[in-house]
């Protein structure tokens, strides 16, 4: 599905609420194009209305651009080619099973096959899993944390709404985002490079801007199971 967007630096106008929910998706390109700080402002501020467990306003966001989102990209490059890895939480596809494991691996063969790389191709899967260390070409990066408390269920609860609050305020006004789990694996270097404080995770990052509908990872649209299948009700 393609729609029309209103370009966001000449209009403040912005989708309705369905629309928005059913045009966001995951944009795996972007242009070279920088976003103007008052529509990232904005932005931000829909995102602060995200709601929270006993108001607490978790999330710690960092929004990171220019020469400093370039050396970043260059440090989580190199630390990707050498496999030092430092999630702050565990992450294993392998954990997915049944029909979980099925949606995912649908996603991995439309993105893989989009970018005509093949199951075998070793190096070519690791060159298209290191677009995300590019941040698949967008020129900002929103980098989120969270402190810690308890089993982190809750709080990562918060951060998860905030930044689907985030993601939809782009769609809204015809930009684009994708949540990347992929950025927390380097949850050291980034916080060390950001000068973040050690008692804040790092859950994902956002890289987002202006969609490159040209690039071949936004070529794929992935199917919703209907509401039934997911949805039951109890009268």
């Amino acid at each position: 599905m393609t729609m029309n967007l209103v370009p966001p630096e000449t209009s403040s106008k912005t989708l309705s609420f369905k629309e928005t929910a059913r045009a966001r998706r995951s944009i795996r390109g972007f242009l070279d194009k920088p976003m103007p700080l008052s529509i990232i402002r904005e932005v931000l501020e829909d995102a602060q209305s995200a709601p929270s467990n006993c108001n607490t306003q978790p999330w710690n966001t960092h929004i990171v651009r220019g020469e400093k989102l370039r050396q970043l990209s260059k440090i989580l490059h190199a630390k990707n080619d050498a496999g030092e890895f430092s999630p702050d939480f565990s992450f294993d596809q392998n954990h997915f099973y049944g029909e979980y494991r099925k949606r995912n691996d649908a996603l991995g063969k439309a993105y893989y096959d989009a970018m005509n790389v093949m199951r075998e191709d070793k190096e070519g899967r690791h060159r298209v899993g290191a677009m995300n260390y590019s941040f698949f070409n967008a020129p900002q990066v929103a980098f989120l944390f969270m402190p810690s408390f308890g089993d982190n269920v809750r709080v990562a609860g918060d951060i998860g709404m905030y930044g689907q609050t985030f993601l939809l305020s782009l769609a809204a006004r015809g930009l684009g985002g994708i949540p990347q789990t992929a950025l927390g694996f380097f949850a050291g270097p980034i916080r060390e490079f950001l000068g973040v404080s050690d008692e804040f995770k790092l859950l994902f990052g956002i890289s987002f801007g202006y969609p490159d509908e040209s690039a071949p990872g936004n070529r794929i649209y992935m199917d919703r199971v209907p509401v039934d299948s997911s949805v039951t009700f109890h009268d």
